[in-house]
C-alpha cells in the first residue's frame, strides 16, 4: 500500500493502519518524510525501519521519486541541474536499500516531460543518458529502477508499455526494469492482459488502481483478467495498491481495495 494516501498522519500510525488493513508492506513516497533525502540521517532511517518492523510490515520500495522537489529534471540541459537530479536519485537508491526495499518506481511526470525549447528527441536522449548513469548505483545498492508508462494527459515521455520496454532494452541493465501500473495501462487501446504479456520479460513490480484513479474495485476495471495474466506470465512479486482518491475515507479504501484484490485473485485462480 502506498503511504501518501494517508496524508499527515504520523508514520508510525500510517504503518499500523496499513498493517491493520491486511497489507504486508508499504510503498513509500520520499516527500512524506518532510525533508530532502540527503538530510535523512542514518539514525532516522533505522527508526523508520523499526517503526515498520513494530507494525509488522516491510517496505517494497519508493515511488514519487521527484515529487515536491525543486528544479530537478531527468532531461535538464543545464549540467548543474542534471548533476543534482542524478545525485538525488542515487541518494534515493541508498535510502530504499537502507529501509529494506528494492523497488524504485519512476513516474514523476512533471520532471520527465520535454522541457520548453527542447525537442522530444533531445529530451529522450538526455533522460536515457541519466538513467544509464543511475543504473549501476541502483544495482550496487541491490535496488531496481522500475520505469512507469504514463498517459499522454500527464506527460509526453514514455506513454506506453512498448516505449518503456524500448528504453529498458536500450539501457540493458538488470537494475532497470518496468512497473506495470493498471491505471496507466488502461489508457492504452491494447487490452491490459495483452500488455502484461508484452511486459513480462521486464516486469518487476505491479501497481493496482482503477482506471478512474481510485482504489481497485472502486470503478469498472476488472482485476480478474489482470491476475490471470500475471499468473500466466509467472509474476510472483508484490501488487501494491496506489489509490489517488479516497471518497469513502482512507481506511475504507485501503480495506476494500485489498478485499477486492483477494477476491479477484481467487477468482482468477479458479479459471
Amino acid at each position: 500500500m502506498c503511504n501518501e494516501l494517508y496524508g499527515d498522519r504520523p508514520l508510525a500510525q500510517v504503518f499500523r493502519d496499513i498493517a491493520a488493513s491486511g497489507y504486508e508492506a508499504v510503498e513509500l513516497a520520499p516527500y512524506t518524510l518532510g525533508k530532502p533525502v540527503t538530510e535523512v540521517s542514518t539514525s532516522e532511517r533505522e527508526r523508520i525501519r523499526m517503526l515498520a518492523d513494530d507494525a509488522g510490515i516491510g517496505f517494497t520500495g519508493l515511488h514519487w521519486l521527484l515529487a515536491k522537489t525543486d528544479g530537478l529534471h531527468v532531461a535538464a540541459a543545464e549540467p548543474a541541474v542534471r548533476r543534482r537530479t542524478l545525485d538525488h536519485l542515487i541518494a534515493l537508491s541508498r535510502l530504499c536499500a537502507d529501509l529494506g526495499g528494492s523497488v524504485l518506481v519512476f513516474g514523476s511526470p512533471g520532471q520527465r516531460s520535454t522541457p520548453p525549447g527542447m525537442s522530444r528527441a533531445e529530451a529522450a536522449e538526455r533522460a536515457l543518458s541519466l538513467f544509464r548513469e543511475w543504473a549501476p548505483h541502483a544495482e550496487a545498492d541491490g535496488t531496481i529502477i522500475c520505469l512507469e508508462s504514463l498517459p499522454a494527459a500527464e506527460t509526453d515521455y514514455l506513454n506506453t508499455i512498448g516505449e518503456v520496454i524500448d528504453l529498458v532494452e536500450a539501457i540493458d541493465s538488470p537494475a532497470v526494469q518496468l512497473v506495470f501500473d493498471v491505471k496507466s495501462a488502461s489508457a492504452e487501446p491494447t487490452p491490459v492482459p495483452e500488455l502484461i504479456r508484452l511486459a513480462a520479460p521486464h516486469l518487476a513490480y505491479v501497481q493496482a488502481n482503477d482506471a478512474n484513479r481510485g482504489g481497485p474495485g472502486f470503478g469498472d476495471t476488472d482485476f480478474v483478467p489482470v491476475f490471470a495474466a500475471l499468473a500466466e506470465v509467472g509474476y510472483d512479486g508484490y501488487v501494491s495498491v496506489e489509490a489517488f482518491e479516497a471518497p469513502t475515507g482512507i481506511d475504507d479504501v485501503a480495506e476494500r481495495s485489498i478485499e477486492y484484490l483477494r477476491r479477484s485473485s481467487a477468482a482468477a485462480a479458479a479459471l
